[in-house]
């Protein structure tokens, strides 16, 4: 393989590689960021600060009329008092939770905050993933 160093104009150092070696670095690079990103995964969901949900769990996710709807469930808490946390009218947060409505982002963002989920766990369109 012919590595070759060189200066550009302008005084920067560079080095000229194949581009089959520049694909293999290239991946290899991906694969390390992957696996930091796994291994910080992994002290979170050890930490209890991250939460995989089972089959049965994505399953009652899919049959729930919204995301806000499966997530109020599964947290246990009451529709009026997570309206009231929200300040949000009853009827409102019952027509988003059965998927008539779409809230404003500041809204999901407070239901998020609430219901200790990630916003994009409430977006309708959580529910067909």
């Amino acid at each position: 393989m012919t590595i070759v160093r060189t200066r550009t104009p302008s005084g920067e150092a560079i080095v000229i590689l194949p581009e089959a070696e520049f694909e293999r670095l290239r991946e290899l690079a991906e694969d390390m960021l992957d696996t930091r990103t796994l291994d910080a995964f992994e002290r979170r969901l050890a930490a209890g600060e991250e939460e995989l949900l089972s089959e049965d769990d994505l399953a009652a996710l899919r049959r729930a009329p919204s995301p806000l709807a499966f997530w109020r469930g599964r947290r246990g808490v009451a529709a009026d008092v997570l309206a009231q946390l929200c300040a949000v009218e009853p009827s409102l947060l019952a027509a988003i939770e059965r998927g008539g409505v779409t809230a404003e982002p500041a809204l999901y963002q407070r239901l998020a905050r609430a219901l200790d989920v990630d916003v994009e766990d409430l977006a309708p369109e959580a529910a067909g993933a």
